[in-house]
């Protein structure tokens, strides 16, 4: 069996053994050094994951492996051995020959790394020319062989493609195919699933599992997701600021943590059970500067535990049984308990105190969170007695899409297709599904950035729909948006302080002075110090922008806000800091809140009711607690299934509950029910005839024509 310390091969079965492996990265005049000291071993036919936040060296090893380090790049120390042959100084021209055919990479941004001028049967047939010398019809069969080898529907048309035809979850397909053609022993997926969907991710990984267990090849999975680690790795090496923390089998590494790193990752996780009257753990601070000579454990300035020894020796790795080794001079019991600080939630006007803070329903119990319509079926008990603060009636958008129809005529893209709900004052709503489901175009019909086909949006009693350009502007001020990118939506020309003044100052909002004082506030109330006013953009982190996204949002003091995909771009310890950030302000400040996320433990802490979008249109409604706890429509049970649980013991989902294929165009959605054709209850009913949102509780709502839990649809 293998160790985790790049230990000599004994056995015969060691495929992969890095020893003491540093690399630095000269920036003008500035060294940064991503990786320092890494000593990492893989066996054949093994999954090794490394995990981390960004920064922690992950990727970067990765690329020494492959020999392709970033200009400026190269290995000052240690040593690469692949089945005997040693990597480091290896002439280039030989890592040509080595890189595609005996090691391959597949890369986190699918859209980049394939070439956009080129077929995709061009691209996947070309390692196979390179390095076998097969002729290009060979080379083509090839190509086709292994596109229907990883799943891509109808692979002899989608030779002929180009990259921006197909989706982001056939793209990853490509790149695993063009990793696969020529049956590398060794291929490393680098964060291979970060921009996809929970089903597409599942889908991949599964595919990439079949793949190591058909063709017994060995797997690097680099990501910082610790569920994908848990579900898909057979041996786990946890890296931080460029070191290798611990190392170990995966199901001894969680259930025994020693690291404390190791540990807070594991707490930083938000879970589908997790109580929303408690914080989400957050690990304090920020990984340490990677141009800076460490002394001591690199760790020690955010760990909880850590005395004066770890700030000023560096803890030599320590073996223990099974294989588990870590680097920690005061090595934790295992996982957290996980004492965590409540949440202290605001009673609605005109009620009685809550006391003891929110729950799985909502921060007002049987009020708000429950009492407004969830859809455009019947109501519940009706809005609340001052009404809704937000009511969407019979939303829609389309817009043109392009190039033209069969017979010519115009293309349109169906983004929302009649949806309806209310969000109550202090309420949070969240919407979840797919990409390509009409989230964002929803969201952005909201704060009227975008105006709809046809429907209303309702803001305290007024149709925003119908306002005019003047009108509109008076009222833009209470309707806000925090959008995904927060690096594309700040801009690079200007200073924070004048980012967070600009608003105040378009709607005349006091003098300079009262603007700039407005600004530290701002900061103060998003955990920022008044010094980030005179920095750009580029100089904070990604946290940092999001937080000065959430404090330009909220400059105006609005009523609603709407964040989309707050947190997706974030690591677990950034994504915890930013989503306690986002419940205090909407609790404190009695926000009404639109939550969009593809990540269900994200909508599951932050949001009162969920509503779970399909291809345009609203499938299930309800409280957190009965979307969550007992999904009525396939499409949500799916998705639930598809998340990956950060424990190794835990049961997986069976493949009849999960979602397959890919979601069909909204140019041209299925009739009847637009689910059906992924749906395994699917009937000639589906087909036929569109089902209405229909009540399943007084506050639980779905559209479905079998819907779980009912004896008549498992007949």
């Amino acid at each position: 069996m293998s160790t985790a310390d790049g230990s000599a091969n004994t056995d015969g079965v060691r495929l992969l053994t890095i020893r003491d492996l540093s690399v630095e990265i000269r920036r003008g005049d500035r060294i940064v050094r991503p990786v320092r000291g890494v000593s990492l071993a893989l066996d054949r036919g093994e999954t090794l994951g490394i995990v981390g936040e960004t920064g922690s060296g992950k990727s970067m090893t990765g690329l020494a492996i492959m020999g392709m380090l970033p200009a400026g790049g190269r290995i000052t120390a240690g040593s690469i051995d692949l089945d005997g042959r040693e990597l480091v100084g290896l002439p280039a021209a030989r890592y040509r020959a080595i890189r595609g055919n005996d090691v391959a990479m597949v890369f986190q941004d699918s859209m980049t790394a394939l070439n956009p001028t080129k077929r995709i049967g061009e691209q996947v047939a070309e390692p196979v020319r390179l390095h076998r010398g097969a002729s290009k019809p060979e080379a083509r069969a090839r190509a086709e062989e292994m596109l229907a080898l990883v799943g891509l529907p109808r692979p002899a048309e989608r030779l002929d493609d180009f990259p921006h035809q197909l989706s982001g979850g056939m793209r990853q397909r490509v790149m695993i195919a063009m990793a696969r053609v020529c049956e590398p022993r060794l291929v490393i997926a680098d964060e291979p699933t970060t921009a996809l969907d929970v089903t597409v991710q599942a889908e991949i990984l599964d595919l990439l599992d079949d793949l190591r267990s058909r063709l017994g090849m060995s797997m690097i999975l680099v990501t910082h997701d610790m569920g994908v680690i848990a579900r898909h790795a057979d041996r786990v090496g946890v890296m931080y600021a460029g070191r290798v923390a611990e190392t170990g089998p995966t199901s001894e590494l969680f259930a025994r943590t020693r690291h404390r790193y190791t540990q807070a990752l594991l707490s930083s996780i938000p879970s589908l059970t997790q109580d929303r009257g408690e914080e989400l753990f957050s690990i304090p601070g920020a990984p340490p500067d990677l141009t800076v000579v460490q002394t001591g454990c690199p760790f020690a300035p955010r760990c909880a535990g850590a005395t004066d020894r770890c700030r000023a020796e560096l803890p030599p790795p320590v073996t223990e049984a099974g294989g588990h080794v870590h680097s920690c001079w005061h090595p934790a019991e295992g996982p957290a308990a996980g004492n965590r600080a409540r949440l202290v939630v605001p009673a609605p006007v005109g009620s009685e105190p809550t006391g003891s803070g929110p729950t799985g329903s909502g921060p007002t119990g049987s009020g708000p969170t429950g009492s407004g319509p969830t859809g455009s079926g019947p109501a519940g008990s009706g809005p609340t007695a001052s009404g809704p603060r937000l009511r969407v009636v019979d939303l829609r958008r389309e817009h043109p899409a392009g190039g033209a129809g069969l017979f010519g005529g115009r293309r349109t893209v169906k983004a929302v297709s009649g949806v309806s709900f209310e969000v109550a004052a202090g309420e949070t709503f969240g919407l979840v599904g797919e990409s390509g489901c009409g989230k964002s175009s929803l969201g952005r019909m909201l704060v009227a950035l975008d105006r709809p086909t046809s429907g209303e949006v309702i803001f305290d009693g007024e149709p925003v729909t119908r306002m005019s350009a003047r009108a509109l502007g008076s009222r833009r001020t209470e309707l806000q948006m925090m959008f995904q990118d927060s690096n594309a939506s700040l801009d690079p020309r200007m200073r924070i302080g004048a980012i967070l003044r600009e608003p105040l100052a378009i709607q005349g909002v006091g003098t300079r002075a009262q603007r700039t004082a407005r600004a530290r506030e701002l900061l103060r109330d998003v955990g920022l110090p008044a010094s980030v006013l005179e920095r750009y953009p580029h100089e904070l982190s990604g946290g940092q922008r999001q937080r000065v996204g959430l404090a330009r949002a909220l400059a105006l003091d609005p009523k609603v806000l709407v964040a989309d995909e707050p947190v997706s771009a974030l690591d677990v310890s950034i994504r915890s800091q930013v989503l306690n950030l986002m419940r205090r302000v909407q609790l404190e400040r009695g926000l009404s809140s639109v939550v969009i996320s593809h990540d269900l433990a994200v909508v599951r802490y932050l949001a009162d009711r969920v509503g779970v979008m399909y291809l345009g249109k609203l499938v299930e409604t309800g409280t957190t607690d009965e979307v969550y706890g007992s999904a009525a429509h396939p499409y949500t049970a799916g998705l639930l299934a598809a998340i990956p649980e950060a424990d190794p013991g835990a049961p997986r989902a069976p493949a009849a509950a999960r979602v397959r294929g890919e979601p069909p165009s909204p140019v041209d959605p299925p009739s009847g029910c637009r689910f059906r054709t992924r749906c395994a209850l699917a009937t000639a009913l589906c087909a036929q005839e569109e089902p209405p949102l229909t009540p399943v509780t007084g506050t639980h709502h779905v559209a479905c024509h079998h819907p779980l839990g009912r004896e008549e649809s498992r007949s």
